[in-house]
């Protein structure tokens, strides 16, 4: 079988729909169509329902996902290991969101790299869709992100609580947006409490789905945003930044997942490492006198 009808087949099922497959892809949606009808007429068996609403797995469909799963991941794994750099034995993909790997990943990949000379570490950054379509595929070994999906075949852990601070460059800033705001994209999650906070913001000038693009505009310019602790802590203690008093504060959970059934004693050690970072990252993420808080969604 074509691995790429089986790849295509698992962004259907991550994307909800065949337009954002495609979109994914980077193909046509009749580029997706065609190839979801060949590989139901390779099988004999219908694998979607398909709706206004979208499209749903099959019973069939619910049966050949495990089956595609593991075919994308073996082609990646022979890719992988065919593709080892001479002097090594093995290869490591992480896919983490560009803010986690600031301060955290950042931090683990000496360690990682120093307990594990003979493994050749591939670093990517991306977000949470990216990064689980890579999971699913078998290209990313360990993804790291705020909001990762359930799905069959990956297990899931929380690594941390990010604490988000409002900060601003004045140090004498209102407890609310003001002009100069940067909204940064932390997720869903993070946009329903901020608006449950501020029900009367009208919107910011400016929107930015990476942290980082946010941090150094608001440095530059001048104003106020949202940013984890552990990441503007060093810019506080220079007094480039302050913490606004009288803000609420956020709590996101940081993840990180990876194969359920992987044997690779590499992963193992790679998750159990950052569970150690994390712990250490925890400490630093507590520091300072915290603001009121705004209430925190448990998974």
């Amino acid at each position: 079988m074509d691995t790429e009808l089986a790849r295509t087949f698992l962004t259907v099922v991550e994307a909800g729909n065949f337009i954002s497959a495609a979109e994914r892809l980077h193909v046509s949606q009749s580029t997706v169509s065609t190839r979801i009808h060949t590989l139901e007429d390779l099988l004999g068996c219908v694998l979607f329902v398909r709706n206004k609403a979208g499209t749903t797995l099959t019973s069939a469909g619910r049966q050949f996902q495990k089956h595609a799963t593991a075919l994308v991941r073996t082609v990646a794994q022979a890719r992988h290991d065919i593709g080892i750099p001479e002097g090594f034995s093995g290869t490591l993909v992480i896919g983490g969101r560009i803010g986690l790997w600031e301060e955290f990943l950042l931090h683990w990949l000496p360690l990682m790299q120093k307990a594990t000379p003979t493994i050749s570490i591939r670093a990517e950054s991306g977000l949470e869709p990216e990064i689980m379509q890579g999971l699913i595929e078998g290209r990313i070994d360990i993804g790291v992100m705020y909001t990762p999906q359930s799905r069959p075949g990956l297990k899931v852990e929380q690594l941390f609580d990010e604490r988000l601070v409002m900060v601003s460059t004045s140090a004498k800033s209102a407890p609310e947006p003001q002009t100069g705001y940067v909204y940064v994209d932390w997720g869903p999650e993070f946009y329903t409490r901020h608006s449950a906070c501020f029900p009367n913001f009208g919107g910011p000038s400016l929107t930015a789905n990476i942290g980082w693009l946010g941090l150094q505009h608001l440095m530059k310019n001048g104003g106020s945003g949202y940013f984890p602790m552990r990441i503007v802590l060093p810019h506080i203690a220079a007094k480039r930044l302050h913490v606004v008093a009288g803000a609420p504060e956020f709590s996101m959970p940081a993840y990180v997942a990876y194969p359920v059934d992987s044997e690779r004693e590499v992963i193992r050690d790679a998750v159990a490492l950052m569970h150690r970072v994390a712990a250490s990252a925890t400490k630093s993420n507590a520091a300072g006198k915290p603001a009121r808080r705004a209430a925190a969604s448990k998974r």
